[in-house]
């Protein structure tokens, strides 16, 4: 799916793909953040995680705090203008365009989703400064090219791009397969651009546990990594200081280092 408009076509025909018999990514990440747009089996699903790996819900709130600080340091202290934001998920507070222009009012951004839900409340993610613009495209991660050709109609694809993808990498299944669809989205993005990832990992039996039943709940399937395995995905690319490290210990705005098994990065393509 590519190039939707999230204006156009009825509600009756959103609410037709949304499917609420099995959990979905979106939805279950936004019951953990204490989000309301989710359903019983989300919920359902969301409690028993809980159970297994409480650890979880403090991996959903610290990661949607790495976004805000990296998309924060990103437009203040390094320039950046344009946001590809891939994986969207639902909107919740700080979303990318809102950190974004509130240090720079100008700034442009594009978010990439393809979960029905999501395109029901885009109309929550279109909102901008008078300066700047926000864009919502209805793809797909494993379509790079035509993500690209519909961003380059809001971003400026011969000046630097921050892209971002969090906690969505997981949900393929091969680590060459996803590393090839970073690299061929980088691939279009110019020199200066930047690359953001976090993604949950495999660093504690608890996490590893908690991956194992969600996949097994009929969702689709998210594989945690080794720390290792999320780095490989900033080859090639000068990593921010410090580097590859936990959410929590990204740039953090206060002393509180929770550990937590999630890890993230930001790099700058030469």
């Amino acid at each position: 799916m590519s190039d939707h408009d999230p204006h156009r076509g009825s509600a009756a025909d959103i609410r037709a793909r949304i499917d609420t018999s099995t959990p979905h990514s979106a939805r279950f990440w936004n019951y953990f953040v204490g989000g309301k747009d989710n359903y019983e089996k989300d919920r359902e699903l969301g409690d028993h995680i809980k159970e297994i790996f409480p650890g979880l819900v403090d991996v959903a709130r610290t990661s949607r705090l790495f976004l805000g600080r990296a998309v924060g340091h990103l437009a203040t202290e390094q320039g950046v203008r344009q946001f590809l934001d891939i994986g969207t998920g639902l909107p919740t507070a700080d979303n990318t365009h809102e950190v974004a222009q509130r240090a720079a009012p100008d700034s442009r951004i594009v978010y990439v989703d393809n979960d029905p839900l999501v395109l029901a409340h885009a109309r929550a993610l279109l909102t901008s400064t008078p300066e700047g613009e926000t864009a919502y495209i209805d793809a797909n991660l494993y379509e790079p090219e035509a993500i690209l050709a519909q961003a380059a109609k809001t971003l400026d694809l011969s000046r630097p791009v921050a892209l971002i993808i969090l906690n969505t990498l997981g949900h393929v299944a091969d680590l060459d397969h996803a590393r090839d669809l970073v690299s061929r989205l980088m691939a279009g993005l110019p020199s200066g651009s930047y690359l953001v990832i976090s993604d949950s990992t495999a660093t504690s039996e608890g996490m590893i546990a908690a991956s194992n039943e969600y996949n097994k709940s009929g969702a689709i399937p998210y594989y945690v990594r080794s720390v290792e395995e999320v780095g490989s995905f900033f080859e090639g690319l000068d990593l921010l200081d410090p580097g590859v490290a936990q959410v929590t210990r990204w740039r953090p705005d206060t002393e509180d280092g929770t550990a937590v098994d999630a890890y993230g990065a930001v790099g700058r393509k030469p």
